[in-house]
């Protein structure tokens, strides 16, 4: 991780629990991560569920490490090993999901457990509450907003409900963002080492889990802005409904002025980033964070108002506009030009390769020849490098060189010509599409001319209505009554100075002709 992306981790677990309590798993033995709730065996077997959850992603990112070191080893079974290894990433990404799930709930224990013993000592008489007395954290007292009584007094029970929800999702979107810049991390280095790869079963490896942290990303900026509106939306009416009721319209105003300003920035930012979704999540969360400091302010709570005031100020010093990830998905394509050697570098012992037919891509090759049976290294005068395949017919079809362009594969059956070869033939293949070019018919170049009859001579108007519709055009007399004008390789120029020459003379018959074809 990156010291941003810990800067980024730190501050958000900060920012959106404002002291609920510490999200990361702790493996067995647990304890209790609030004094007090020991006792209580659902929140317990929540801790230790969460804890067996950890272990399980902790074995399967090892069995998934294992997997890419065999990959790296075993050529041969680079296609399982991918399989498997991206089945166990999706695992990973299940016990994720369900991690999220427990914590949700232990996190939902803690609240009202919270709010009980808050309520509790509100209305306790000092002189019952004596040392046995369960301790409420200071943190939980002052850092998040919501829990205080204010909230539940004045809120309808669903509102409130709604509100407590709002809060205890925070985590979740924290946990979206630094699951999202963890990847995006990776993904960076992985960008790096797949531009630098000497090898393609290295750089298929690589691509592979790049391809993989792009897709979980995907999946994590969705799901980010789900929870991200969810908890924006019932938190901006829970304090809008507190905020009108105590006529406190210039705060109000002040928050429509500001998530209008955030809604420009997105605009301007949109598809610059990496993720929409994470921009619009820290410029709105910006305005939600600056809003509760208001609302804190106005209802006197000061410790909340601080410590909001602390979160705001580190959330401004945060730069989130990453830049999106480039990668061109490279093709190991094996290009060669033809040469020739004396004697042949094919022997027995160094046979003609197979043609190796390439998926991705495209790459022109000489076909030298079909032949019924497999031809002696002799019958090619040397040429390398050579490689053969056995067609769908059964010819045995012998092919040279590797190139990239159609030139440079013209330019080799040039070669080959003076080399004594009868019919060298320009093939192709395009992801894994066999052409040949060679035997593929020319097209011909399709012009038009307008064909005028009726008149011995053209008319100056005629004239000067063809040469304002088409300068420089050329006029040919070919009979005594027939004058040709072109020719256009744009039938829509012909039609027009057809309809000029119409125009400036009806009596005229006119029509466009294509040249080598059949006339309208």
């Amino acid at each position: 991780m990156t010291k941003m992306s810990r800067k980024i981790h730190i501050l958000l677990s900060f920012a959106a629990l404002l002291g609920v309590g510490v999200l990361c798993a702790q493996q067995p033995p647990v304890e209790a991560r609030i004094a007090g709730l020991e006792g209580n065996r659902e929140y317990m077997e929540l801790l230790q569920e969460d804890a067996r959850l950890q272990a399980r992603e902790d074995s399967v990112a090892r069995a998934v490490e294992a997997l890419r070191q065999k990959l790296r080893e075993d050529a041969a079974g680079r296609q399982r090993y991918t399989e498997d290894i991206l089945q166990l990433e999706n695992r990973i990404f299940g016990i994720r999901t369900a991690k999220g799930r427990v914590i949700d709930k232990i996190n939902t224990i803690e609240q009202d457990w919270v709010m009980a013993n808050l309520n509790g000592e509100a209305s306790r008489p000092a002189a019952h509450a004596g040392e046995n007395a369960v301790a409420v954290p200071d943190s939980l007292k002052v850092r998040n907003l919501v829990d205080n009584l204010y909230f539940r007094k004045h809120l309808a029970a669903e509102d409130y409900a709604a509100l407590q929800r709002a809060q205890q999702l925070e985590w979740r979107a924290i946990d979206y963002v630094n699951r999202y810049y963890a990847n995006y991390d990776a993904a960076s280095r992985l960008a790096g080492e797949y531009a630098a790869a000497q090898t393609e079963p290295e750089a298929l490896d690589i691509y592979g889990r790049y391809t993989t942290l792009q897709n979980m990303n995907r999946v994590l900026a969705d799901s980010l802005a789900e929870t991200w509106n969810y908890i924006f939306d019932n938190k901006s009416y829970a304090y809008g409904y507190l905020m009108d009721l105590l006529g406190e319209d210039r705060i109000l105003s002040q928050e429509e002025e500001r998530l209008a300003e955030a809604a420009r920035q997105l605009a301007g930012l949109r598809g610059e980033t990496a993720s929409d979704e994470i921009a619009d999540y820290f410029l709105r969360k910006r305005v939600s964070v600056d809003y509760e400091t208001a609302v804190a302010g106005v209802l006197e709570l000061d410790a909340a108002r601080d410590s909001l005031r602390g979160v705001a100020a580190q959330l401004k010093g945060l730069d989130f506009r990453r830049p999106k990830i480039e990668v061109a998905e490279r093709l190991f394509l094996d290009y060669d030009s033809v040469a020739f050697a004396s004697p042949s570098p094919y022997t027995y012992s160094n046979p003609i390769p197979e043609c190796r037919i390439y998926a991705r891509g495209t790459i022109y090759r000489i076909l030298l020849g079909r032949f019924t049976a497999k031809r002696p290294v002799s019958v090619f005068r040397g040429a390398y490098p050579l490689s053969y395949r056995i067609d769908d017919e059964g010819k045995w079809c012998y092919y040279a060189g590797g190139f990239a362009t159609l030139a440079e594969a013209e330019r080799a059956q040039k070669q080959l010509k003076t080399r004594g070869f009868a019919r060298p033939e320009v093939v192709v293949w395009t992801d894994g599409e066999y052409r040949n070019i060679s035997r593929e018919p020319v097209e011909q170049e399709i012009a038009y001319k307008v064909e005028i009859t009726g008149t011995e001579a053209l008319s100056e108007e005629v004239r000067n209505a063809i040469l304002q519709t088409a300068e420089g055009v050329e006029f040919l007399r070919v009979g005594q009554q027939l004058f040709v004008v072109g020719m256009f390789g744009d039938k829509a120029v012909a039609d027009r100075v057809a309809a000029a020459v119409r125009q400036a003379d009806p009596a005229l018959e006119v029509k466009v002709a294509e040249i080598g074809g059949n006339p309208e």
